[in-house]
This record gives C-alpha cells, sequence and structure tokens, in this order.
C-alpha cells in the first residue's frame, strides 16, 4: 500500500469495509481521491470537511444535473452546506457502487429527487427533477402544457395511493420494473 493509504488504519479500514458496499480496494482508492481534494497541510485527513465546490470537480459530478443536491443528501453537516467528510464522501460512493443493492440505490434517488425534504415527490419536485433532466434553455426545456401533462403521466404511473405525490415505497415500485435503473446510478472509482 502507498503512504497516502497507510493514512487508514486497519481497524478503520475495515470498519468502513463492514460498513460500505466498497471493498479495501476502493476505500484506499476514495481515501486517495478525497486526499487529493484536501488543501496541502491537510492532506490525508479524514476528518476535514471538503466544500461542496471541491466535490462538485469531480469527473463523475461535475455534468451531473442533480450535483448540488447529491452533496446536500450526503452531507452531514449543520446547516447542511453540502461539504463532505470522508465518511459522508464513502457514503455517497458506497450508495452509487455497483454492489449496492437495488433499496440503497432506490432509497438515495428518492432523496436526491425530494427537492423540498418533505418525504414525498409532488409536482414541484418532479418539475424540478424534469427541469434538471431536460435543461432549462429555450431548445431543451417544456412549455407549461407539455410538463403539465408528463407531471400528470408521471403521477398517474407512479402515484398508487392516488393522493397527488409519490412516496418512497411508490417509487420503490415504479424502479423496480426499471432494470437500467441499477446500472445508471452508480459511481466508478
Amino acid at each position: 500500500m502507498g503512504s497516502t493509504s497507510s493514512q487508514l488504519d486497519k481497524d478503520a479500514l475495515s470498519e468502513y469495509q463492514e460498513l460500505t458496499f466498497l471493498t479495501k480496494q476502493e476505500i484506499i482508492l476514495a481515501h486517495e481521491r478525497f486526499s487529493a481534494m484536501l488543501p496541502q497541510e491537510y492532506k490525508g485527513a479524514t476528518n476535514i470537511r471538503l466544500p461542496m465546490e471541491k466535490i462538485l470537480e469531480m469527473p463523475e459530478l461535475k455534468s451531473n444535473p442533480f450535483n448540488k443536491r447529491i452533496c446536500h443528501v450526503f452531507s452531514t453537516s449543520q446547516p447542511n452546506d453540502g461539504s463532505l467528510t470522508f465518511e459522508d464522501f464513502l457514503d455517497l460512493l458506497s450508495a452509487f457502487s455497483e454492489a449496492a443493492t437495488m433499496e440503497i440505490k432506490s432509497h438515495y434517488a428518492f432523496r436526491i429527487f425530494d427537492s423540498d425534504n418533505d418525504g414525498t415527490l409532488g409536482r414541484e419536485d418532479l418539475e424540478k427533477m424534469v427541469t434538471l433532466l431536460t435543461g432549462d434553455s429555450k431548445d431543451t426545456s417544456l412549455n407549461g402544457e407539455e410538463m403539465g401533462q408528463l407531471i400528470n403521466n408521471i403521477l398517474e404511473e407512479s402515484d398508487i395511493d392516488k393522493d397527488g405525490t409519490v412516496n418512497l415505497s411508490e417509487f420503490q415500485h415504479v424502479i423496480s420494473r426499471s432494470p437500467d435503473f441499477v446500472s445508471s446510478f452508480k459511481i466508478v472509482l
């Protein structure tokens, strides 16, 4: 192991492996990536918060339209500024790993799409999600009528209890019918 991995003792490495879907090698690589983003005086530290702006420089997140929401969902900072500790960073990578279960992936996807953090995907959440996916340029954005029809279609397909929102259980039901979801919801180290 290189000098960066020596910053993680064997007990910490084993504990991280037990608590995540990551292999020891992936944890070591994650630590190297996290350390590389830290200012020089903090290299190798695991208890430092990395600002969201630094995390968003990662190629895997840079072009993701949900990148800021992802940081906020995985951040344990109070108030939530999207900054990540090494353990937050591991949680993010674990949820997006190929080994993570469909239940874990769908749980975090739901939280990422739930922009108002109320535990449901309402019309406003769905509209924000669609806007992020389609872009808001003149060429790609939907007009009001198109957006309304799309949101109605999503709710018609997903809102099993017909309460006007999609809860986690309903979301997981829809996702279970989408075999591409697991393969598209990943970050590879």
